[in-house]
C-alpha cells in the first residue's frame, strides 16, 4: 500500500512511486513507437486513398471505458471486502484476547500466541510465502506440528478450538461466555474462509482476456485514425489517451488479488504487527513491536 503525506496537487502530477506508470511505462513506449511510425509513413498512407476515421474508435473507445469501468469496479470490491476481512480479524482477536482476560487470565498468554500464529499463517498462506519464521518465533517447537499440515491456519484455529473446549470442561467457562466465545471463534473461521474465497475465485478469465486483448487493439491502431487531422500531434494525443486505458486495465489486474507485494496491495505485514502490538500490550507486555512506518518509497506492506 502507498501513503503518501499530503501534497500540492501540482507536485501530485509528477508522482513516481505508488503509480501505476512504472509497470506500463514499456507497453506506453510501444505506442508512442506506432504513433511515430505513422507519422512517418503518412505521405504514402495517404497515396492509398484509405482513411481510417475515429467514428470506430469513438464507438469502441466508449464500449472499453464502460467495460473497464465495470471491471476496476468488480476489482475494487474484492479489494474492499478483504480490507473490512482483515478489519474484522483485528476486531476478534481483540474480543476474544478481553474476554480471556476476563475469565482466565492464567490463560491469556497462550491464547495470545495462538490468535498471533493464527493471523501471521495466514498472512502467508494467503501470500504463499515461508511462515517458518514467524511461526517458529511465535510457537517454538508446536510450530513444526503445524507446520507439517497442509493447512497451518486452519489447525491453529483447531488449537483454540480446543482450549476452549478444555475450559468448559473443567468448569472455568459457564454455557453463557462459552457461546459467547465460539461465536468469536467463528468469526475467525469467516475471515480465513472469506481470503480463500477471494484468492481462489479470480475474476473470470475470458472477460478479463477480452479487455485486454481489445485495450492494446485500440492502442495499437489509434495512431494511424489520428495522424491525418493531428500530424506530430499524434504523439502526446495517442499517448495520453493509451496511458489512461493502460492504467486502468493494470490497475484493475493489482487490485484483483489484494493480498501480494505490489504498491496497491494490503499492508498485511503492518497489519499482523498491528495486531500483535494491540494483543501484547492487552497481556500487560512492555516489549512491543515498532508501528510499521511506510519505507522511502512510501510502500507500506
Amino acid at each position: 500500500m502507498i501513503i503518501r503525506p499530503p501534497r500540492h496537487w501540482f507536485w501530485r502530477l509528477f508522482a513516481w512511486h505508488g503509480s501505476v506508470l512504472p509497470s506500463i511505462l514499456f507497453r506506453l513506449s510501444l505506442n508512442l513507437l506506432m504513433s511515430l511510425a505513422a507519422i512517418l509513413i503518412l505521405p504514402w498512407y495517404e497515396t492509398l486513398g484509405v482513411k481510417l476515421t475515429l467514428a470506430p474508435f469513438s464507438l469502441l473507445g466508449v464500449s472499453i471505458a464502460i467495460f473497464l469501468g465495470f471491471r476496476n469496479s468488480v476489482a475494487y470490491s474484492r479489494y474492499i471486502e478483504a480490507r473490512q476481512l482483515w478489519g474484522g480479524l483485528l476486531i476478534a482477536c481483540r474480543t476474544l484476547q478481553s474476554q480471556v482476560m476476563a475469565v482466565c487470565p492464567q490463560e491469556a498468554q497462550r491464547v495470545t500466541t495462538l490468535l498471533l500464529a493464527f493471523c501471521y499463517s495466514l498472512k502467508h498462506q494467503l501470500r504463499h510465502s515461508d511462515p517458518h519464521a514467524d511461526l517458529g518465533r511465535l510457537m517454538g517447537e508446536d510450530a513444526e506440528d503445524i507446520l507439517s499440515r497442509r493447512a497451518p491456519t486452519n489447525m491453529i484455529q483447531l488449537r483454540l478450538s480446543q482450549w476452549l473446549a478444555e475450559q468448559r470442561r473443567s468448569g472455568d467457562l459457564s454455557d453463557i461466555v462459552y457461546t459467547h466465545m465460539d461465536s468469536t471463534l467463528l468469526q475467525l473461521s469467516q475471515v480465513v474462509g472469506g481470503c480463500e474465497r477471494i484468492v481462489s475465485m479470480p475474476i473470470p478469465f475470458a472477460y478479463g482476456l477480452l479487455l485486454h486483448r481489445t485495450v492494446y487493439l485500440f492502442c495499437s491502431l489509434l495512431p494511424f485514425a489520428l495522424v491525418v487531422d493531428l500530424h506530430y500531434m499524434t504523439l502526446l494525443v495517442s499517448g495520453f489517451i493509451s496511458y489512461s486505458f493502460l492504467s486502468l486495465d493494470t490497475l484493475a489486474e493489482e487490485l484483483e488479488m489484494p493480498f501480494g507485494l505490489a504498491n496497491n496491495h494490503l499492508p498485511l505485514d503492518a497489519m499482523c504487527t498491528n495486531i500483535e502490538i494491540n494483543l501484547l500490550e492487552m497481556n500487560n507486555q512492555s516489549q512491543l513491536p515498532d508501528t510499521p512506518v511506510p519505507d522511502l518509497r512510501f510502500r507500506l506492506t
